[in-house]
């Protein structure tokens, strides 16, 4: 993530820097999935188009205040901020009419996954306005995933994506040009506020100034109360792609709604904050600069962000090499279209639980996945081996002739046997964790990793 953070940081700190506001960064090292869940506009059911997300991990199809503030863990690292904050995820739409995910930066190729940074600044406006901590159930939309030209106001103008290398040039809508460090997308949120927690549009109680700029211009009326300014920044990898096309053939990267023109791209925020931790980071920012927070904020490290995953409870795929793109999102360069689509498409695809559910295997029960960190020592070492061909069934029977009572897996190849699990090193109750290696030996199975072992114990034993 180093190079994610410096970019990110660099980028949204000379944001900060042009207003000369207070502000501080939620790093955000992973994300919790990738998939079609969208609690604001969508809740209850599977949604139009995926995401990529972040935040805490209670994170569902009908997430409230109350679960996010909850979460076990998060994949951001200030703990007392299990906000969750999602945008859609971009694809490559390949010459022979296949969609590929492109990937963030910080994926890798031991199960990691990056994420996001999050910029929290304190924008009072020329009246030097109170600025309010996000109230319990507050959650906002910022952007439209139907526009598709740049209507050159305030909505379009908090969204942009520059092009990574030796100019980093900024552009509304998608570079036209291949960018040698992938695309940096950012949107930022309204911050000027009606009193409503949310509404039906999840859109219309908050506002961006009238005038000035976007970030701390005069609230409209009606609007008066001052919120912190919110912006996200993902790195979209697309320079893997860039020996895959010609730019006199027209820039190939889609968001998932079906946008090939990058003025489509948004944001989604659940508030989770624990709002007596934010009053206090508010009252503490106050000089103007790009790392204010107070020093009683907590934080998760990089490697519990990476173990904070949760399961995509529907049956189908959303990264790799697609027909098409998730759900009902064929390709639209017009608002009306994209609209149409979206009304006509009926959600069919179904919540299934039992998808990324672990169950026993050879009789042993799944009890979960631990983080088995480098510098604590293996977890089980009594005995070990890897293969190739490697199967949580293999590397059970394995142990089993043994006479062990765990068996685990890790690294997609490896297999570690023991009697005891040290104290305090097992797998943490409502953690999901980062086993999501595929198996030498079945690459439709999981088994481990980096530095995330996935546990099965003897079942006489019982759990």
């Amino acid at each position: 993530m180093p190079s994610l953070v410096k970019s990110l940081v660099l980028g949204l700190a000379a944001a900060s820097a042009v207003h000369a506001q207070a502000s501080f960064i939620q790093t955000c090292t992973s994300r919790l999935l990738d998939g079609r869940l969208d609690p604001i506009v969508n809740p209850g059911r599977v949604s139009y188009h995926s995401h990529v997300v972040s935040g805490g991990n209670d994170f569902n199809f009908s997430t409230t205040y109350e679960d996010a503030l909850n979460s076990p863990c998060s994949s951001c690292a200030i703990k007392e901020d299990p906000s969750i904050y999602w945008a859609p995820k971009l694809y490559f739409h390949a010459a022979n009419g296949s969609f590929i995910s492109v990937p963030l930066e910080g994926d890798d190729s031991v199960g990691n996954m990056g994420g996001m940074l999050v910029r929290y600044s304190f924008n009072s406006g020329p009246s030097k306005d109170k600025i309010e901590p996000f109230p319990e159930g507050f959650r906002m939309l910022a952007g439209n995933p139907f526009k598709r030209v740049n209507t050159r106001d305030f909505t379009s103008a908090a969204v942009g994506h520059t092009c990574l290398g030796p100019n980093e040039e900024h552009y509304s809508g998608f570079p036209p040009v291949k960018c040698p460090g992938g695309i940096r997308t950012e949107v930022t949120f309204p911050n000027c506020w009606n009193g409503a927690a949310d509404v039906p549009d999840h859109q219309s109680h908050v506002s961006y100034p009238v005038n000035g700029t976007y970030l701390n211009g005069p609230c409209p009326a009606g609007y008066e109360h001052r919120l912190p300014t919110v912006a996200m920044a993902i790195i979209y990898r697309t320079d893997v792609f860039n020996g895959e096309w010609d730019e006199v053939n027209g820039q190939p990267f889609v968001l998932a709604p079906g946008d090939p023109t990058g003025y489509g791209m948004h944001g989604d925020f659940i508030n989770g904050w624990n709002i007596p931790a934010l009053q206090d980071t508010i009252s503490a920012c106050t000089t103007p600069g790009a790392d204010c927070p107070p020093s009683t904020l907590t934080r998760y490290t990089p490697g519990e962000q990476q173990m904070c995953k949760i399961p995509y409870q529907v049956d189908e795929q959303v990264t790799g090499v697609l027909d098409r793109l998730p759900g009902c999102n064929p390709l639209t360069t017009d608002f009306l279209a994209g609209i149409m689509n979206m009304k006509q498409c009926a959600l069919k695809t179904k919540i299934d639980i039992s998808v990324g559910a672990r169950g026993p295997v050879g009789g042993w029960p799944y009890i979960g996945c631990a983080s088995d960190w480098v510098s604590q020592g293996k977890l089980l070492k009594d005995d070990q081996f890897d293969s190739p061909a490697m199967t949580p069934r293999r590397c059970i029977e394995y142990c089993q002739v043994k006479g062990y009572t765990y068996a685990g897996l890790e690294m997609g190849r490896e297999c570690y046997c023991g009697n005891t699990i040290p104290t305090g090193r097992g797998p943490k109750t409502g953690i999901y964790g980062n086993c999501n290696m595929p198996c030498t030996g079945d690459n439709s199975l999981k088994c481990g990793g980096n530095q995330a072992l996935q546990l099965y114990q003897r079942p006489s034993l019982g759990r």
